[in-house]
């Protein structure tokens, strides 16, 4: 009903022109019948025929008994239509006014009426950004609203004491598998050490030390994961450029070894956070952008600031990337489909989840778009001191 509207029908606007359509409403109800009611009692006041046997004069004219009578009658409808016109003016400009301030009254009211409403969505909106702490506590009277609120703030609790509990199995369990595999990797790097060992038992030590090394990377990732998705409390400035040059140095050997030129441009840009997280957010996009790369390709990161905080963006050449599978590369054990997306050599599913976490964490937003070429750009936005 409303789809005619040039603004998006609020449901403050609808409850707006409810109360003001109800009471122009009524309001042209009670002058119409203001309207019928005066003008029947007009009717009914209307002056009696006079009898007189010789004629009368008015205004100089002599007019018999008959004529007299018209001239009475007309001259009354006269008098009874131009009061009745006056009436109506004067009815329709006060009811014009007395709507417009209905409207304005009624929008107020509408806005007051729905101010809880705006507290829960304000809420919800910051609990979507991870931030499970928030509650609404909204106080009042005892109606539908907080009604609302309070199974909103039940269901919150429920939620966040569900993924602390996830967040502290997966840290438990992620440092219970670190003892027993830094005591595999002694034991293989003591049989490798070996010179007596054969060339099958140290091609298998190597095989065993690789699979090994990978699932200590898993369970580093997973514990990294864990505190990311907790929220930050202590928050210090962190340039974004001295965290880039320092994810880079540690890139450098293997895009070597990859053939993937790494270029950078940066700009010093100021942010609030974790120093240690955000260079992690830096270190995984460019091992992400290296390892899927092909063989002459390129990584470029830049960072610069924006209005309210600071920008890292890193893009790279590669196969191309489909763009109904972005909204998958941030879960965690996902990956491109593709046959040179797949290979276990790089890595363990959890870099961009990683990133996502840390991100999120920092109150900050990103952003994968696909290359016209092949290839992602990331852009990563952290808020600022």
């Amino acid at each position: 009903m409303l789809a005619w509207l040039p603004f998006r029908p609020t449901i403050r606007i609808r409850l707006t022109l409810l109360y003001g359509g109800m009471f122009l409403m009524a309001g042209v109800v009670l002058l119409m019948l203001m309207y019928f009611f005066l003008r029947q009692a007009l009717h009914d006041v209307a002056p009696p025929p006079f009898i007189f046997e010789k004629g009368t004069t008015v205004n100089g004219v002599v007019m018999t008994p008959e004529q007299f009578n018209q001239f009475l009658v007309k001259r009354h409808e006269a008098a009874s239509s131009a009061a009745l016109n006056t009436l109506l003016r004067k009815s329709l400009t006060v009811l014009v006014c007395l709507a417009v301030i209905a409207f304005a009254a009624g929008y107020a009211m509408a806005g007051r009426v729905l101010r809880p409403l705006g507290r829960i969505t304000r809420t919800a909106r910051e609990v979507a950004s991870s931030d499970l702490h928030r509650r609404i506590e909204l106080d009042g009277p005892d109606d539908e609203l907080k009604e609302l609120a309070d199974t909103f703030d039940d269901m919150l609790d429920r939620l966040d004491h569900s993924f602390d509990s996830q967040r502290r199995f997966v840290a438990n369990a992620s440092h219970e598998l670190r003892t027993p595999l830094a005591i595999n990797r002694t034991l293989l790097e003591v049989q490798l050490s070996d010179p007596d060992a054969s060339n099958d038992l140290q091609q298998l030590g190597k095989t065993l030390l690789a699979t090994n090394e990978r699932s200590e990377q898993l369970v580093e990732g997973l514990l990294l994961l864990a505190r990311s998705d907790n929220e930050l409390t202590d928050r210090r400035p962190v340039e974004f450029s001295e965290v880039a040059t320092r994810a880079l140095e540690q890139t450098r050997a293997e895009a070597g070894n990859r053939e993937v030129e790494l270029r950078a441009t940066l700009h010093p840009a100021t942010v609030a956070g974790n120093g240690v997280l955000l260079e992690r957010i830096a270190l995984n996009l460019l091992q992400n952008a290296v390892r899927y790369n092909s063989a002459g390709g390129w990584v470029e990161i830049t960072t610069a600031p924006v209005p309210g905080g600071g920008e890292l963006v890193v893009s790279n050449t590669g196969p191309v990337v489909p763009g109904y599978e972005l909204e998958h590369i941030f879960e965690p054990f996902r990956r491109v489909k593709g046959a040179d997306r797949t290979r276990s050599d790089k890595g363990v599913g959890l870099g961009l989840s990683i990133v996502r976490s840390v991100v999120r964490a920092h109150h900050g937003t990103i952003e994968a778009t696909p290359r016209s070429g092949g290839g992602l750009t990331m852009r990563v936005r952290i808020p600022g001191v």
